[in-house]
């Protein structure tokens, strides 16, 4: 590992972030000198150390997910007032505890492998016979099939099936571009991302219907959840499992090789979790969290006033341990801050750990490293990522 190839990931990132979301870009460039907690006009409160970010994250009471600036506030608008009910309370937590089974670390890997896996060899004997493959347009796949695999939707659909879902889902998490001055949507736009999330959940009546306990959805049917709520929550598990999956998994690949990190990694498979981690951490898939502040409340010195909003800028948050290093130590401080904090912390965090994780062994299942043919941007999305990074088995 050298500082030039460190400079040369952080660039790339860095290109990833300016063409995907140019606001997100600006707000990350302006706030890396703000110091840990600032109010900033329009926008609110932003915050940047990981330990007044899990502060907030882990107040419910005080910063709610529903109410302007709330994530929340955003899905209520689409799917209703019990959807905000959800968010805040008492069923949110039951949820999350008659499905926690389905996200163990052992479930994640066979749900990975059962969705996937075929996949994976196919992709490992392409590059094993020295082709070069898309894994940008192939983790865009992968992650709807995982996602229709978990939910109960038909899972054998040809690929172009997939790249739909995900478009929609892109078109989706889009509409939500400009909210970081306030999360109160105007009447076309709800009116356009309704009819995007009919194009997503087209087939969540039916699996709703007839899927098994073994889904979420079935789960959703067995405790008495209605079809409204199920589809919102399907909605954004697709939204979750799809976009931030499949960035994290593409540009954890774009580390390994760019910082130069894979001949350490193929010496020493046990430092599988590190890579995992670390590319995670510094690609943080959700580089802001929003939160509404429900009640004054102190943090970091500063009085946040009720009514308030504030940013948990994750990204910077993480990235301050320093760049992606596969033999980094666990960092107490960030934990697993690029998945949230708190009773929100991302349910699927062991399913994106198992992506991750199954990608890069595929890359490496010959034994030799890959190479990067090509790289491009994609281009205004919420979450950034790769459109295309074409890899192949190094010579």
């Amino acid at each position: 590992m050298t500082s030039r190839n460190d400079a040369i990931a952080a660039q790339h990132e860095a290109r990833l972030l300016w063409r995907g979301n140019r606001g997100l870009f600006a707000l990350l460039q302006a706030a890396a000198h703000a110091g840990p907690i600032a109010r900033v006009p329009r926008l609110g409160w932003i915050v940047t150390d990981p330990v007044l970010a899990r502060r907030v994250l882990n107040d419910h009471d005080a910063f709610s997910m529903n109410g302007e600036g709330g994530v929340g506030h955003l899905w209520t608008q689409l799917f209703g007032d019990e959807m905000g009910r959800f968010f805040g309370g008492a069923r949110h937590t039951e949820v999350r505890t008659r499905v926690r089974d389905l996200f163990t670390e052992d479930a994640a890997r066979a749900l990975i492998e059962r969705s996937q896996g075929p996949h994976h060899r196919v992709l490992a004997g392409r590059l094993a016979a020295g082709g070069t493959v898309d894994i940008a347009d192939t983790a865009r796949i992968l992650a709807g099939r995982m996602v229709a695999d978990l939910l109960g939707l038909p899972a054998g659909l040809p690929d172009a099936a997939y790249r739909e879902v995900f478009a929609a889902g892109e078109r989706l998490a889009g509409l939500a571009m400009g909210t970081a001055a306030s999360t109160e949507l105007d009447q076309a736009t709800v009116a356009e991302a309704r009819s995007i999330v009919g194009e997503i959940t087209a087939g969540v009546p039916d699996a709703y219907r007839t899927a098994g306990g073994d889904t979420l959805l079935g789960r959703c049917r067995e405790m008495g959840l209605g079809l409204p709520l199920a589809t919102g929550l399907a909605t954004l598990l697709v939204i979750a499992g799809t976009e931030t999956g499949a960035s994290g998994t593409v540009r954890t690949a774009a580390l390994l090789h760019d910082t130069g990190q894979q001949d350490a990694l193929l010496a020493d498979p046990s430092l599988m979790e590190n890579a995992v981690r670390e590319g995670l951490r510094v690609s943080t898939p959700a580089p802001v969290i929003g939160r509404h502040v429900a009640r004054d409340a102190e943090v970091g010195g500063r009085v946040l006033r009720r009514g308030e909003r504030v940013l948990v800028l994750t990204y910077l948050a993480t990235n301050g341990a320093g760049p992606f290093d596969v033999r980094r130590p666990y960092i107490p401080e960030t934990r697993q801050l690029w998945f949230g904090a708190g009773r929100h912390l991302c349910l699927g965090a062991a399913v994106a750990r198992a992506q991750v994780a199954r990608m890069l062994e595929t890359l490496h299942a010959d034994g030799r490293p890959y190479r990067v043919e090509g790289r491009r941007a994609a281009r205004r999305v919420l979450v950034p990522a790769y459109a295309e990074l074409r890899v192949a088995a190094a010579r």
